[in-house]
């Protein structure tokens, strides 16, 4: 799918000059087309994934310049390479991480970039690769699962909560998965959770003390920040590791290292881009993220596809918690 005829001068996006909530997400049809620098690739979006972490730079809970184009990952085609790219060629079908990805175009990095298998469809490597590639890398690093091991995964129905429960089955770990309502429970056991909770005043410890015959979970892959945290802590077992890898509620407030001392506990707050740095991490996670796709079979569940002018009311039913996957958007 070679670009067969010149390249727009402007194109749709949505573009945020300030912090705040959804009405500063402005939807555009005269942004400039950006061109591919050095070490970046031009590519045609097809399907753009929204991610919670979108939110956090619109709101100002994660400080950037403005203005700005939100959006860290979509599936399209190549239409022109930057200087010095070597590995690609215009038609290519990719997905990338990056940025601004709300938009027809994006000048993606090609290190972050890779070709999408044949037998895998443009919208599943879409909505795959961020949150795929976070849960695979949270099991492998931020904790290395074992089998047999109890973990405790909270908004287990959500994109990365859903892939955290589709890989820890597969490693033959026993899985405790809490959700925000009595609808989404279904989803969480279809995911792989051996366990499912509804959140409500101590039923979660409870749960654990009651599946671990009182030992506590030996990790807690929590994304939900600060309304969990403190609860995360408190449930796992001795050396127990409390993985905190989102800020749904909120930011986690200080900690004092001490309290890590009454059960030998971890803290570990990792964030995606530093397990794939390197090209070779890139690859290899991305090689095992399409195998269990394509081999395990691994669901990917997709929420909504909206148009990319009904960014507001996407942004409104994941912060809402109406959501159930992942979300998608189209130009």
């Amino acid at each position: 799918m070679a670009s067969s005829s010149p390249i727009p001068k402007t194109m749709k996006g949505v573009l945020i000059g300030k912090t705040g909530g959804t009405e500063v997400l402005q939807y555009r049809t005269d942004l400039p087309t950006p061109t591919p620098k050095e070490g970046e690739v031009l590519v045609k979006n097809e399907f753009i994934g929204i991610n919670y972490i979108d939110t956090y730079f619109r709101t100002g809970l994660y400080p950037s310049p403005k203005p700005e184009i939100l959006g860290k990952e979509a599936s399209g085609h190549i239409l022109s390479l930057g200087p010095s790219v070597e590995g690609f060629k215009e038609g290519d079908r990719v997905v990338w991480m990056g940025s601004s990805g709300y938009a027809e175009y994006t000048a993606a990095p090609a290190a972050k970039t890779i070709k999408i298998p044949q037998e895998i469809p443009s919208a599943d490597a879409g909505a795959a690769i961020l949150q795929g590639l976070t849960a695979l890398t949270l099991v492998e690093e931020a904790y290395k699962v074992q089998k047999g091991d109890w973990i405790l995964v909270t908004a287990a129905s959500g994109g990365v909560g859903g892939w955290l429960c589709q890989i820890l089955k597969a490693k033959g770990a026993r899985t405790i998965a809490t959700v925000g309502s009595e609808g989404k429970v279904a989803v969480a056991k279809e995911s792989g959770a051996e366990v499912v909770v509804v959140e409500g005043p101590d039923v979660v410890e409870q749960k654990v003390k009651e599946c671990t015959d009182g030992n506590g979970v030996a990790a807690v892959f929590d994304g939900v920040g600060k309304r969990t945290f403190d609860r995360s802590l408190e449930v796992l077992a001795r050396k127990g590791s409390l993985v905190s890898y989102g800020n749904a509620s909120g930011a986690v407030a200080p900690l004092a290292i001490s309290r890590l001392g009454a059960k030998n506990a971890k803290v570990v707050r990792p964030t995606l881009f530093n397990y794939i740095a390197t090209r070779d991490e890139f690859e290899s996670y991305t090689a095992e993220l399409w195998k269990l796709m394509t081999e395990n079979k691994f669901t990917i569940r997709i929420h909504e596809t909206y148009p990319l002018k009904d960014i507001a009311r996407a942004h409104d039913d994941l912060e809402g918690r109406k959501t159930m996957g992942k979300l998608l958007l189209t130009p």
